[in-house]
Formats: structure tokens, C-alpha cells, sequence
């Protein structure tokens, strides 16, 4: 029996990674929300892991307001960097295993080609660059640990881009959505079978993990609201149109072959998983 301690367990990926493993009769889950288990309070993260002493620790907590972190820099910082530094410490320390969840974000987004594990970081928002920092943090302070990138998180229980354009798509004649940014949209209940295999695999290092396929974001915007046949017009724009606080990347399709070869699968293509996203909202 693996015992998991899963943080951040009441957001969109955290409710699907326990929902899935804990219909696995091999696992334990243990899941704590951010209200029950700051992962900036080092001296209660050391409590819990002291008395639960978990074979594995899935970190899903982070803070994930892409524009609010350009003027909240301290507070993204503190739960995105020092976070995941106080977990790589008190698992190094107790012998834990460490799954961290980052982001395509840690990319600038000027390369034309899909994103290499390997390739060169260079955040362009603050939100890119907390995140990377936690890596960091992590790379710097033990070897038993395993990151996942992943891009353009939607899920069932929680705020998500797909959520949001098929509210607007009911009160509005026409949206306007940029089409001149692109990667991959990711189902977090595909996300959490993907961490799942990459456990069995016994994987260790950076991986890259998300849906098949790639698109803008009008892209999906316009599939969405195809498939729930709302009446709509969706005009694509440029990003200069929308005036937001954090640069977002132009092209930050991340390459998930290495994934695809350590664990001799695939996640399905994001149209499948957005069309079963779709049946949870009727």
C-alpha cells in the first residue's frame, strides 16, 4: 500500500488526482486542501508528514492567477517558490517521494517547435517565473523527485478557460478571442492518469505532460462552443487587443514524447478530452 499526501487536494488537478487514486486499491491518499495544509508553514508541513509519513507527496497547490501574481510578486513567490522548497526539504529529509506540478510557463513561448524538457527557461511573467524558482528550489535540494509541466488546465471543479468562454457565449452576440497564442489544453482528469503512470514507471527528472494536439486559444474557444451548438459569433483577434497585466507566451507546446516513451502511452488528443469535459456540463 503507497501512501499519498496530495496538497492543494480542493483545487481543479488536486480534486482529480484524488479522485482517481482513491479508487486504486493500492494507494492511501491522504488530502489536504491549502486551508488545512499551507505548504508555506514548514513547521506544520513537518507535522503532518512526521505523523503520516507518506511514501509519496503530490503537490498541487500553487498559486495560479496568471495576472494577479504581476502585482502580488511576494505572495506568488512565497507559495510557488518557497513552497515546493520547504516540501523538497522535509522529503529529502524523511525520505519521501516528491511530484511537483509546473507549467509551460517557464518558457519564453519564441521558439516555432514544441518545447524540449531540456530546452532553455526564460519566463516572461511572474507567475512563469515563480514557478521556475520552485523547480529550482526542488533540482537544488534532492534527487527523488519527479516535475510535470503541463499547459492550459481545464477540469470540473474549478474556474477554466473553457468554463468561462461558454458563459460569455450565453450573454454575448459575438466574442472575440485571441488566436495568435498557442499550446496545448489539458484535462486534469487526463493529467492525473498521466501523473499515475509516470509513478508506476518509477520516473524520476522533468517531464513534459499534457493532451495530444494543439491549438489557439480561439481555436478552442470556437470548438467548445461548436460542440455545446450555442449560437455565437467567435472572432479571432491579436493579443494586442486585450490589454492584461502578464504577458502570456506566443507558442508554449511542450513536447510530450519523452513521456510517451518512459511510459509506452498516451494521453488522448484534447478534442476527445474536451468533448467529455463538455458531458460533465450538461
Amino acid at each position: 500500500m503507497t501512501k499519498l499526501l496530495i496538497t492543494g487536494a480542493s483545487g481543479m488537478l488536486g480534486y482529480d488526482v484524488c479522485k482517481l487514486f482513491s479508487k486504486q486499491k493500492d494507494y492511501q491518499i491522504f488530502p489536504f486542501s491549502h486551508k488545512e495544509l499551507d505548504i508555506t508553514d514548514i513547521d506544520l508541513l513537518e507535522r503532518y508528514l512526521s505523523d503520516i509519513s507518506p511514501d509519496v507527496v503530490i503537490n498541487c497547490a500553487a498559486y495560479t492567477k496568471v495576472d494577479l501574481c504581476e502585482e502580488k510578486r511576494e505572495l506568488a513567490f512565497k507559495i510557488n517558490r518557497d513552497g515546493p522548497y520547504n516540501l523538497a526539504r522535509l522529503c529529502s529529509d524523511l525520505d519521501v517521494f516528491l511530484v511537483h506540478i509546473s507549467t509551460d510557463y517557464v518558457f519564453s513561448g519564441t521558439k516555432k517547435r514544441p518545447y524540449k524538457e531540456e530546452d532553455t527557461t526564460y519566463p516572461i511573467n511572474v507567475y512563469g517565473a515563480s514557478k521556475l524558482a520552485g523547480e529550482r528550489k526542488i533540482l537544488e535540494t534532492f534527487s527523488e523527485y519527479l516535475i510535470i509541466r503541463t499547459s492550459w488546465l481545464f477540469g470540473i471543479n474549478g474556474p477554466n478557460f473553457i468554463k468561462t468562454i461558454l458563459g460569455l457565449a450565453h450573454k454575448l452576440d459575438t466574442l472575440k478571442v485571441v488566436d495568435d497564442q498557442r499550446g496545448r489544453p489539458t484535462y486534469t482528469k487526463d493529467l492525473a492518469v498521466g501523473i499515475k503512470w509516470l509513478l508506476e514507471q518509477g520516473a524520476r527528472g522533468v517531464f513534459h505532460v499534457t493532451n495530444d494536439g494543439e491549438c489557439s486559444w480561439y481555436e478552442l474557444a470556437k470548438f467548445a462552443i461548436r460542440e455545446k451548438k450555442i449560437d455565437v459569433e467567435v472572432i479571432p483577434v491579436n493579443s494586442t487587443q486585450f490589454k492584461r497585466p502578464a504577458k502570456r507566451p506566443s507558442y508554449s507546446v511542450l513536447d510530450t514524447s519523452k513521456f510517451k516513451s518512459t511510459c509506452k502511452n498516451n494521453l488522448r488528443h484534447w478534442k476527445e478530452a474536451v468533448k467529455d469535459y463538455l458531458g460533465y456540463l450538461d
